[in-house]
Protein backbone atom coordinates (compact mmCIF):
# COMPACT_ATOMS: atom_id res chain seq x y z
CA UNK A 1 0.00 0.00 0.00
CA UNK A 2 1.33 3.56 -0.94
CA UNK A 3 1.94 5.41 1.90
CA UNK A 4 -0.87 8.15 0.84
CA UNK A 5 -3.93 5.46 0.67
CA UNK A 6 -2.21 4.02 4.58
CA UNK A 7 -5.28 5.86 6.45
CA UNK A 8 -2.29 5.70 9.45
CA UNK A 9 -0.31 7.77 7.09
CA UNK A 10 0.07 11.90 8.84
CA UNK A 11 0.24 13.45 5.72
CA UNK A 12 -3.18 14.29 7.35
CA UNK A 13 -1.42 16.97 9.05
CA UNK A 14 -4.45 19.42 9.18
CA UNK A 15 -5.98 20.10 12.88
CA UNK A 16 -8.36 17.25 13.50
CA UNK A 17 -12.18 17.41 13.49
CA UNK A 18 -12.98 18.22 17.27
CA UNK A 19 -9.04 18.75 17.73
CA UNK A 20 -7.19 20.72 19.84
CA UNK A 21 -5.10 23.22 18.07
CA UNK A 22 -2.47 23.82 21.39
CA UNK A 23 -2.03 19.39 21.33
CA UNK A 24 1.44 18.18 19.54
CA UNK A 25 0.54 18.04 15.41
CA UNK A 26 -2.92 19.46 16.38
CA UNK A 27 -4.05 16.20 17.20
CA UNK A 28 -6.14 15.10 20.69
CA UNK A 29 -6.68 11.23 20.77
CA UNK A 30 -10.74 11.35 20.19
CA UNK A 31 -9.59 13.59 17.48
CA UNK A 32 -7.50 11.63 15.87
CA UNK A 33 -9.38 8.85 15.98
CA UNK A 34 -12.37 9.88 14.74
CA UNK A 35 -10.03 11.61 11.39
CA UNK A 36 -9.02 8.04 11.04
CA UNK A 37 -12.13 6.09 10.71
CA UNK A 38 -13.64 9.11 8.27
CA UNK A 39 -10.48 8.41 6.05
CA UNK A 40 -10.64 4.80 6.66
CA UNK A 41 -14.18 5.39 5.18
CA UNK A 42 -13.26 7.59 2.58
CA UNK A 43 -11.27 4.88 0.52
CA UNK A 44 -13.71 2.52 1.21
CA UNK A 45 -15.40 4.53 -1.53
CA UNK A 46 -12.64 4.01 -3.87
CA UNK A 47 -11.84 7.55 -2.78
CA UNK A 48 -8.84 9.65 -1.71
CA UNK A 49 -8.87 12.06 0.87
CA UNK A 50 -8.51 15.79 0.38
CA UNK A 51 -4.58 16.18 1.21
CA UNK A 52 -3.59 13.06 -0.97
CA UNK A 53 -5.33 14.56 -3.79
CA UNK A 54 -3.47 17.94 -3.21
CA UNK A 55 0.07 15.50 -3.22
CA UNK A 56 -1.38 13.95 -6.63
CA UNK A 57 -1.89 17.20 -8.22
CA UNK A 58 1.27 19.50 -7.16
CA UNK A 59 5.21 19.04 -7.49
CA UNK A 60 6.36 17.33 -4.73
CA UNK A 61 6.72 19.30 -1.45
CA UNK A 62 5.55 22.90 -3.21
CA UNK A 63 2.34 23.09 -1.15
CA UNK A 64 1.68 26.02 1.35
CA UNK A 65 -1.33 26.03 3.13
CA UNK A 66 -3.46 28.66 4.78
CA UNK A 67 -6.44 29.49 6.98
CA UNK A 68 -5.36 25.84 8.65
CA UNK A 69 -7.25 26.85 11.55
CA UNK A 70 -10.54 28.71 10.63
CA UNK A 71 -13.37 26.66 11.94
CA UNK A 72 -17.46 26.63 11.30
CA UNK A 73 -19.31 29.16 11.53
CA UNK A 74 -21.55 27.81 13.92
CA UNK A 75 -19.11 26.14 15.89
CA UNK A 76 -19.58 28.30 18.48
CA UNK A 77 -23.42 26.73 19.00
CA UNK A 78 -22.46 23.14 18.63
CA UNK A 79 -19.19 23.36 20.61
CA UNK A 80 -17.49 21.32 17.85
CA UNK A 81 -14.46 23.17 16.15
CA UNK A 82 -13.99 21.27 13.10
CA UNK A 83 -10.41 23.17 12.22
CA UNK A 84 -10.05 23.88 8.50
CA UNK A 85 -14.03 23.86 8.08
CA UNK A 86 -14.15 21.00 5.93
CA UNK A 87 -12.06 23.00 2.65
CA UNK A 88 -7.89 22.55 2.57
CA UNK A 89 -7.16 26.53 0.33
CA UNK A 90 -3.33 27.24 -0.59
CA UNK A 91 -1.00 27.46 -3.10
CA UNK A 92 2.03 25.87 -4.91
CA UNK A 93 3.48 24.45 -7.65
CA UNK A 94 2.57 22.27 -10.96
CA UNK A 95 5.74 22.05 -13.30
CA UNK A 96 7.49 24.98 -11.91
CA UNK A 97 4.18 27.12 -12.34
CA UNK A 98 2.76 28.76 -9.44
CA UNK A 99 -1.11 27.69 -9.01
CA UNK A 100 -3.68 28.23 -5.91
CA UNK A 101 -6.24 25.77 -4.88
CA UNK A 102 -8.83 24.39 -2.93
CA UNK A 103 -9.47 20.67 -2.04
CA UNK A 104 -12.57 20.16 -0.32
CA UNK A 105 -12.91 17.18 2.55
CA UNK A 106 -15.38 14.98 2.55
CA UNK A 107 -14.31 13.59 6.22
CA UNK A 108 -15.23 16.80 7.37
CA UNK A 109 -19.11 17.22 7.19
CA UNK A 110 -19.47 15.77 4.14
CA UNK A 111 -17.30 18.67 2.91
CA UNK A 112 -20.25 20.67 2.95
CA UNK A 113 -20.15 24.39 2.48
CA UNK A 114 -20.67 26.70 5.53
CA UNK A 115 -20.19 30.33 5.73
CA UNK A 116 -16.17 30.43 6.58
CA UNK A 117 -15.75 27.35 4.38
CA UNK A 118 -16.95 29.58 1.13
CA UNK A 119 -15.13 32.66 2.53
CA UNK A 120 -11.69 30.43 2.22
CA UNK A 121 -12.95 29.46 -1.33
CA UNK A 122 -13.57 33.15 -2.11
CA UNK A 123 -10.29 34.40 -0.48
CA UNK A 124 -7.96 31.84 -2.44
CA UNK A 125 -9.89 32.66 -5.53
CA UNK A 126 -9.42 36.76 -4.83
CA UNK A 127 -5.26 35.60 -3.95
CA UNK A 128 -5.34 33.89 -7.73
CA UNK A 129 -7.08 36.87 -9.37
CA UNK A 130 -4.67 39.42 -7.65
CA UNK A 131 -1.14 37.45 -8.62
CA UNK A 132 -2.24 35.83 -11.66
CA UNK A 133 -2.17 32.41 -11.26
CA UNK A 134 -4.70 29.48 -12.18
CA UNK A 135 -7.12 28.28 -9.47
CA UNK A 136 -7.88 24.60 -9.40
CA UNK A 137 -11.17 23.30 -7.59
CA UNK A 138 -10.85 19.79 -5.83
CA UNK A 139 -14.97 19.75 -5.13
CA UNK A 140 -16.19 16.74 -3.10
CA UNK A 141 -19.06 17.93 -1.58
CA UNK A 142 -22.46 17.21 0.12
CA UNK A 143 -23.46 20.37 -1.04
CA UNK A 144 -24.79 23.83 1.01
CA UNK A 145 -24.63 23.35 5.42
CA UNK A 146 -28.07 22.72 6.50
CA UNK A 147 -27.12 23.92 9.60
CA UNK A 148 -26.05 27.41 8.63
CA UNK A 149 -29.18 28.04 6.36
CA UNK A 150 -28.77 31.64 4.41
CA UNK A 151 -25.11 31.60 5.62
CA UNK A 152 -24.02 28.63 3.14
CA UNK A 153 -26.18 29.90 0.47
CA UNK A 154 -24.45 33.24 0.58
CA UNK A 155 -21.57 31.24 0.84
CA UNK A 156 -22.33 29.90 -2.90
CA UNK A 157 -23.25 33.25 -4.42
CA UNK A 158 -19.99 34.78 -3.32
CA UNK A 159 -18.38 31.62 -4.95
CA UNK A 160 -20.47 32.08 -8.21
CA UNK A 161 -19.99 35.53 -8.43
CA UNK A 162 -16.43 35.26 -8.25
CA UNK A 163 -15.85 32.52 -11.07
CA UNK A 164 -17.80 34.95 -13.67
CA UNK A 165 -15.96 38.06 -12.57
CA UNK A 166 -12.49 36.29 -13.09
CA UNK A 167 -13.70 34.40 -16.06
CA UNK A 168 -11.19 35.10 -18.70
CA UNK A 169 -9.11 36.26 -16.13
CA UNK A 170 -7.56 33.85 -14.35
CA UNK A 171 -7.64 29.78 -16.07
CA UNK A 172 -10.32 28.22 -13.47
CA UNK A 173 -9.99 24.54 -13.40
CA UNK A 174 -12.70 22.53 -11.77
CA UNK A 175 -11.72 18.43 -10.63
CA UNK A 176 -15.02 16.39 -9.59
CA UNK A 177 -14.10 13.59 -7.51
CA UNK A 178 -17.35 12.89 -5.65
CA UNK A 179 -20.65 14.46 -5.32
CA UNK A 180 -21.50 17.98 -6.23
CA UNK A 181 -25.03 18.53 -6.35
CA UNK A 182 -27.64 21.40 -6.00
CA UNK A 183 -26.69 24.90 -6.82
CA UNK A 184 -23.51 24.08 -6.32
CA UNK A 185 -23.32 21.89 -9.78
CA UNK A 186 -22.96 25.79 -11.05
CA UNK A 187 -19.68 27.03 -9.80
CA UNK A 188 -18.15 24.28 -11.99
CA UNK A 189 -20.23 25.08 -14.96
CA UNK A 190 -18.72 28.30 -14.50
CA UNK A 191 -15.16 27.09 -14.72
CA UNK A 192 -12.92 26.70 -17.45
CA UNK A 193 -12.66 22.90 -17.41
CA UNK A 194 -13.93 20.31 -15.62
CA UNK A 195 -12.27 16.96 -15.17
CA UNK A 196 -14.21 14.13 -13.74
CA UNK A 197 -13.59 10.35 -12.40
CA UNK A 198 -15.42 7.63 -13.61
CA UNK A 199 -17.80 5.56 -11.13
CA UNK A 200 -17.07 8.52 -8.35
CA UNK A 201 -17.96 11.95 -9.98
CA UNK A 202 -21.63 13.04 -10.04
CA UNK A 203 -23.22 16.34 -10.80
CA UNK A 204 -26.85 16.90 -10.77
CA UNK A 205 -29.11 19.78 -9.57
CA UNK A 206 -31.89 17.39 -8.08
CA UNK A 207 -31.15 14.03 -7.49
CA UNK A 208 -32.86 10.35 -7.55
CA UNK A 209 -35.52 10.91 -4.53
CA UNK A 210 -36.44 14.37 -5.48
CA UNK A 211 -37.23 13.50 -9.45
CA UNK A 212 -38.86 10.29 -8.25
CA UNK A 213 -40.99 12.24 -6.16
CA UNK A 214 -42.14 14.83 -8.52
CA UNK A 215 -42.23 12.90 -11.76
CA UNK A 216 -42.15 9.63 -10.69
CA UNK A 217 -39.00 8.86 -12.77
CA UNK A 218 -36.44 6.10 -11.76
CA UNK A 219 -32.76 6.32 -11.76
CA UNK A 220 -29.26 6.45 -9.52
CA UNK A 221 -26.87 8.86 -9.02
CA UNK A 222 -24.70 7.20 -11.45
CA UNK A 223 -27.11 6.93 -14.12
CA UNK A 224 -28.52 10.57 -13.48
CA UNK A 225 -25.23 12.66 -12.82
CA UNK A 226 -22.38 10.18 -13.14
CA UNK A 227 -19.11 11.14 -15.28
CA UNK A 228 -19.79 9.21 -18.76
CA UNK A 229 -23.21 10.64 -18.59
CA UNK A 230 -22.06 13.97 -18.70
CA UNK A 231 -19.12 13.69 -20.80
CA UNK A 232 -21.24 11.63 -23.66
CA UNK A 233 -25.05 13.11 -23.36
CA UNK A 234 -24.70 16.61 -21.56
CA UNK A 235 -21.71 17.74 -22.71
CA UNK A 236 -20.66 19.48 -19.19
CA UNK A 237 -17.67 18.07 -18.53
CA UNK A 238 -14.36 17.59 -20.66
CA UNK A 239 -12.93 14.75 -19.22
CA UNK A 240 -13.43 10.99 -17.70
CA UNK A 241 -10.72 9.32 -16.04
CA UNK A 242 -10.57 5.83 -14.71
CA UNK A 243 -9.06 6.64 -11.50
CA UNK A 244 -7.94 9.81 -9.73
CA UNK A 245 -4.21 9.27 -10.23
CA UNK A 246 -4.72 9.86 -14.00
CA UNK A 247 -7.35 12.75 -13.70
CA UNK A 248 -4.45 14.47 -12.00
CA UNK A 249 -2.62 13.76 -13.98
CA UNK A 250 -4.55 14.68 -16.83
CA UNK A 251 -5.25 18.30 -14.85
CA UNK A 252 -1.47 18.90 -14.66
CA UNK A 253 -0.83 17.74 -18.54
CA UNK A 254 -4.23 20.68 -19.45
CA UNK A 255 -2.36 22.80 -17.54
CA UNK A 256 0.81 22.97 -19.29
CA UNK A 257 -1.14 24.08 -22.58
CA UNK A 258 -2.38 27.61 -20.86
CA UNK A 259 -0.92 30.58 -19.77
CA UNK A 260 -0.99 31.75 -16.03
CA UNK A 261 -3.47 34.56 -16.72
CA UNK A 262 -4.79 36.54 -20.05
CA UNK A 263 -1.93 39.20 -20.19
CA UNK A 264 0.72 36.18 -20.03
CA UNK A 265 1.98 34.35 -22.79
CA UNK A 266 0.96 31.23 -24.19
CA UNK A 267 3.06 28.19 -23.24
CA UNK A 268 6.16 27.08 -25.53
CA UNK A 269 8.60 24.34 -25.84
CA UNK A 270 11.87 24.87 -27.18
CA UNK A 271 12.51 21.36 -27.94
CA UNK A 272 9.88 21.48 -30.61
CA UNK A 273 9.75 18.21 -32.86
CA UNK A 274 10.11 17.93 -36.86
CA UNK A 275 7.98 15.20 -38.87
CA UNK A 276 9.90 12.19 -38.63
CA UNK A 277 9.92 9.21 -41.16
CA UNK A 278 6.99 7.38 -39.11
CA UNK A 279 4.95 10.20 -39.28
CA UNK A 280 2.27 10.08 -42.15
CA UNK A 281 1.69 12.94 -44.12
CA UNK A 282 -1.67 14.18 -44.52
CA UNK A 283 -1.89 13.07 -48.92
CA UNK A 284 -1.49 9.45 -47.25
CA UNK A 285 -4.67 10.42 -45.09
CA UNK A 286 -7.42 11.75 -46.39
CA UNK A 287 -9.09 9.86 -49.40
CA UNK A 288 -9.20 11.88 -52.98
CA UNK A 289 -12.74 10.27 -53.10
CA UNK A 290 -14.67 13.00 -51.51
CA UNK A 291 -17.42 9.94 -50.41
CA UNK A 292 -14.74 8.30 -48.80
CA UNK A 293 -14.54 8.24 -44.98
CA UNK A 294 -11.11 8.84 -42.78
CA UNK A 295 -10.01 9.84 -39.44
CA UNK A 296 -9.45 13.93 -38.56
CA UNK A 297 -7.28 12.79 -36.02
CA UNK A 298 -4.80 11.34 -38.03
CA UNK A 299 -4.53 14.27 -39.85
CA UNK A 300 -3.99 16.43 -36.68
CA UNK A 301 -1.12 14.30 -35.48
CA UNK A 302 0.35 14.52 -39.02
CA UNK A 303 0.30 18.20 -38.88
CA UNK A 304 1.01 19.00 -35.09
CA UNK A 305 3.95 18.58 -32.59
CA UNK A 306 4.78 14.74 -32.14
CA UNK A 307 2.12 12.77 -29.39
CA UNK A 308 0.94 16.89 -28.36
CA UNK A 309 -2.51 16.58 -29.16
CA UNK A 310 -4.77 16.65 -26.49
CA UNK A 311 -8.28 16.33 -27.51
CA UNK A 312 -11.54 17.81 -25.38
CA UNK A 313 -14.80 16.60 -24.29
CA UNK A 314 -13.87 13.64 -27.08
CA UNK A 315 -17.07 11.52 -26.53
CA UNK A 316 -19.76 14.71 -26.55
CA UNK A 317 -20.81 15.84 -30.25
CA UNK A 318 -18.11 13.58 -32.40
CA UNK A 319 -18.55 14.75 -35.73
CA UNK A 320 -16.04 17.90 -34.35
CA UNK A 321 -13.12 17.52 -32.20
CA UNK A 322 -11.66 19.85 -30.53
CA UNK A 323 -8.49 20.18 -28.04
CA UNK A 324 -5.00 21.67 -27.59
CA UNK A 325 -1.99 20.69 -29.33
CA UNK A 326 1.31 21.92 -29.91
CA UNK A 327 2.72 23.58 -33.58
CA UNK A 328 6.33 24.41 -33.67
CA UNK A 329 6.11 23.85 -29.68
CA UNK A 330 3.50 26.98 -29.46
CA UNK A 331 0.27 25.96 -27.82
CA UNK A 332 -2.48 26.30 -29.80
CA UNK A 333 -6.32 24.96 -30.16
CA UNK A 334 -7.27 22.86 -32.76
CA UNK A 335 -11.06 22.90 -34.38
CA UNK A 336 -12.03 20.43 -36.93
CA UNK A 337 -14.86 18.54 -38.95
CA UNK A 338 -14.95 14.57 -38.16
CA UNK A 339 -15.63 12.68 -41.24
CA UNK A 340 -16.44 10.00 -39.28
CA UNK A 341 -19.47 10.82 -37.48
CA UNK A 342 -22.22 12.63 -39.38
CA UNK A 343 -20.19 12.74 -41.70
CA UNK A 344 -19.04 15.88 -40.26
CA UNK A 345 -22.12 18.00 -40.34
CA UNK A 346 -22.70 20.28 -38.29
CA UNK A 347 -25.62 19.93 -35.07
CA UNK A 348 -26.34 21.62 -32.13
CA UNK A 349 -24.34 20.34 -29.96
CA UNK A 350 -21.38 20.30 -32.21
CA UNK A 351 -22.26 23.78 -32.59
CA UNK A 352 -22.14 24.19 -28.83
CA UNK A 353 -19.08 22.49 -27.74
CA UNK A 354 -17.21 23.93 -30.58
CA UNK A 355 -18.13 27.73 -29.13
CA UNK A 356 -17.27 26.77 -25.94
CA UNK A 357 -13.68 25.46 -26.70
CA UNK A 358 -13.33 28.74 -29.20
CA UNK A 359 -14.48 31.25 -26.25
CA UNK A 360 -11.72 29.78 -24.15
CA UNK A 361 -9.08 29.73 -26.49
CA UNK A 362 -9.88 33.51 -27.30
CA UNK A 363 -9.98 34.44 -23.62
CA UNK A 364 -6.41 33.30 -22.92
CA UNK A 365 -5.00 33.98 -26.15
CA UNK A 366 -4.55 30.96 -27.35
CA UNK A 367 -4.28 30.88 -31.70
CA UNK A 368 -6.72 28.73 -32.95
CA UNK A 369 -6.23 26.65 -36.44
CA UNK A 370 -9.56 24.87 -37.74
CA UNK A 371 -9.10 22.17 -40.27
CA UNK A 372 -12.82 21.91 -42.85
CA UNK A 373 -14.24 19.45 -44.27
CA UNK A 374 -17.95 19.64 -43.73
CA UNK A 375 -20.96 19.02 -45.99
CA UNK A 376 -23.22 21.05 -44.30
CA UNK A 377 -25.66 21.49 -41.63
CA UNK A 378 -27.10 18.08 -39.88
CA UNK A 379 -31.01 18.74 -41.56
CA UNK A 380 -33.81 17.09 -39.35
CA UNK A 381 -36.94 17.74 -37.45
CA UNK A 382 -35.40 17.52 -34.40
CA UNK A 383 -32.32 19.62 -35.41
CA UNK A 384 -34.31 22.34 -36.22
CA UNK A 385 -37.26 22.02 -33.48
CA UNK A 386 -33.94 21.52 -31.10
CA UNK A 387 -32.70 24.92 -31.51
CA UNK A 388 -29.75 24.49 -34.45
CA UNK A 389 -30.48 28.16 -35.12
CA UNK A 390 -30.08 29.28 -31.93
CA UNK A 391 -27.05 27.13 -30.82
CA UNK A 392 -25.46 27.54 -34.58
CA UNK A 393 -25.42 31.61 -33.78
CA UNK A 394 -23.46 30.27 -30.80
CA UNK A 395 -20.13 28.92 -33.26
CA UNK A 396 -20.61 31.59 -35.85
CA UNK A 397 -20.46 33.98 -32.67
CA UNK A 398 -17.70 32.64 -31.21
CA UNK A 399 -15.73 32.49 -34.73
CA UNK A 400 -16.42 35.74 -35.40
CA UNK A 401 -15.79 37.72 -32.41
CA UNK A 402 -12.01 36.06 -31.32
CA UNK A 403 -9.47 38.04 -31.94
CA UNK A 404 -6.78 35.37 -31.52
CA UNK A 405 -4.66 34.92 -34.77
CA UNK A 406 -7.17 32.29 -36.38
CA UNK A 407 -5.53 30.12 -39.11
CA UNK A 408 -8.04 27.70 -41.47
CA UNK A 409 -7.73 24.85 -43.87
CA UNK A 410 -10.23 23.59 -46.01
CA UNK A 411 -9.42 20.02 -46.86
CA UNK A 412 -12.32 18.97 -48.85
CA UNK A 413 -15.71 20.19 -48.80
CA UNK A 414 -16.95 22.95 -47.32
CA UNK A 415 -20.58 23.98 -48.36
CA UNK A 416 -22.98 26.47 -47.48
CA UNK A 417 -23.67 28.02 -43.48
CA UNK A 418 -20.95 25.53 -42.58
CA UNK A 419 -18.44 26.80 -44.97
CA UNK A 420 -19.26 30.21 -43.45
CA UNK A 421 -19.18 29.61 -39.63
CA UNK A 422 -15.92 27.02 -40.10
CA UNK A 423 -13.80 30.05 -39.59
CA UNK A 424 -14.32 31.52 -42.90
CA UNK A 425 -12.28 34.88 -44.17
CA UNK A 426 -15.42 36.24 -43.64
CA UNK A 427 -15.43 35.72 -40.13
CA UNK A 428 -12.34 37.24 -39.56
CA UNK A 429 -10.11 35.00 -40.05
CA UNK A 430 -6.12 35.70 -40.83
CA UNK A 431 -5.38 33.12 -43.21
CA UNK A 432 -7.16 30.71 -45.33
CA UNK A 433 -5.74 27.59 -47.07
CA UNK A 434 -7.69 25.24 -49.81
CA UNK A 435 -6.02 21.96 -50.96
CA UNK A 436 -6.57 21.14 -54.31
CA UNK A 437 -9.42 18.91 -53.88
CA UNK A 438 -11.15 21.19 -51.72
CA UNK A 439 -14.94 22.06 -52.96
CA UNK A 440 -16.36 25.19 -51.55
CA UNK A 441 -19.89 26.18 -52.83
CA UNK A 442 -23.38 26.19 -51.83
CA UNK A 443 -24.07 23.00 -52.36
CA UNK A 444 -22.60 19.69 -53.26
CA UNK A 445 -23.11 18.89 -57.33
CA UNK A 446 -25.56 15.95 -56.96
CA UNK A 447 -28.01 18.67 -54.85
CA UNK A 448 -26.50 21.89 -57.03
CA UNK A 449 -27.84 19.98 -60.26
CA UNK A 450 -30.51 18.54 -59.21
CA UNK A 451 -32.64 21.98 -58.20
CA UNK A 452 -30.58 23.99 -61.16
CA UNK A 453 -31.85 20.79 -63.81
CA UNK A 454 -35.23 19.68 -62.39
CA UNK A 455 -37.13 20.88 -65.11
CA UNK A 456 -34.69 19.15 -67.49
CA UNK A 457 -34.15 16.03 -65.73
CA UNK A 458 -38.41 15.98 -64.72
CA UNK A 459 -38.87 15.84 -68.46
CA UNK A 460 -36.55 13.19 -68.99
CA UNK A 461 -38.95 9.76 -68.66
CA UNK A 462 -36.16 7.08 -69.11
CA UNK A 463 -34.29 6.65 -66.30
CA UNK A 464 -30.70 5.83 -67.52
CA UNK A 465 -31.12 8.74 -69.96
CA UNK A 466 -32.06 10.72 -66.93
CA UNK A 467 -29.04 9.67 -64.75
CA UNK A 468 -26.66 10.37 -67.87
CA UNK A 469 -27.82 13.78 -67.71
CA UNK A 470 -27.70 14.11 -63.72
CA UNK A 471 -24.11 13.34 -64.39
CA UNK A 472 -22.76 15.35 -66.73
CA UNK A 473 -24.07 18.59 -65.29
CA UNK A 474 -22.55 17.00 -62.25
CA UNK A 475 -19.32 17.51 -64.08
CA UNK A 476 -19.82 20.63 -65.46
CA UNK A 477 -20.47 22.26 -62.18
CA UNK A 478 -17.71 20.70 -60.18
CA UNK A 479 -15.43 21.89 -62.93
CA UNK A 480 -17.07 25.50 -63.31
CA UNK A 481 -18.37 26.05 -59.49
CA UNK A 482 -16.40 23.27 -57.03
CA UNK A 483 -12.87 23.91 -57.56
CA UNK A 484 -10.68 26.47 -55.05
CA UNK A 485 -9.37 28.18 -57.62
CA UNK A 486 -13.38 30.63 -57.94
CA UNK A 487 -12.30 31.13 -54.19
CA UNK A 488 -8.49 32.29 -54.42
CA UNK A 489 -9.67 34.65 -57.51
CA UNK A 490 -11.74 36.70 -55.78
CA UNK A 491 -9.61 36.44 -52.33
CA UNK A 492 -11.57 34.34 -49.73
CA UNK A 493 -8.64 31.87 -49.84
CA UNK A 494 -5.36 32.88 -49.44
CA UNK A 495 -4.03 30.52 -51.60
CA UNK A 496 -4.18 26.51 -52.86
CA UNK A 497 -1.72 24.02 -50.65
CA UNK A 498 0.01 21.18 -51.55
CA UNK A 499 -1.75 18.67 -48.57
CA UNK A 500 1.56 17.97 -47.34
CA UNK A 501 2.64 21.67 -47.22
CA UNK A 502 0.27 22.29 -44.35
CA UNK A 503 2.30 21.94 -41.15
CA UNK A 504 4.93 24.13 -42.98
CA UNK A 505 2.05 27.03 -43.77
CA UNK A 506 0.78 27.31 -40.18
CA UNK A 507 4.05 27.60 -38.63
CA UNK A 508 4.46 30.52 -40.94
CA UNK A 509 0.62 32.12 -40.47
CA UNK A 510 1.78 31.30 -36.37
CA UNK A 511 5.17 33.75 -37.12
CA UNK A 512 3.12 36.22 -38.46
CA UNK A 513 -0.20 36.48 -36.47
CA UNK A 514 1.41 35.44 -32.85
Amino acid sequence: MHKEMDPHFRGEDSVKRGGDPSAPNGYDEAGEEKGILRMEAQHKRGKLTARERIKLLVDHGSFTEVGKLVSAFDATQTGDKKYSDGVITGYATIQGRRIALFSQDFTIQGGSVGKHHAQKICSIMDMAARIGCPIIGIIDSGGARITEGIHALAGYGEIFSRNVAYSGVIPQISVIVGPCAGGAVYSPALTDLIFTVDGISQLFITGPQVIEQVTGEQVTKEELGGARVHATTSGVVHMVSPDEQHCFEQVRTTLSYLPDNYTAPVPAQSNADEHTTLRKYPSEIVPSNHAQSYNIIDVIASIVDDESFLEMQAAFAPNIVTGFARIDGKSVGIVANQPLVKAGTIEKDASCKAARFINLCNAFDIPLVSLVDVPGYLPGVSQEHGGIIRHGAKLLRAYAQATIPKITIILRKAFGGAYIVMGSKHLGADFVYAWPQAQIAVLGAPAAVAIIHRKKLAREPDPLVRRDIQKHHEQVYEQVYLNPSVAAENGYIDGIIAPDDTRIKIIAALSITS
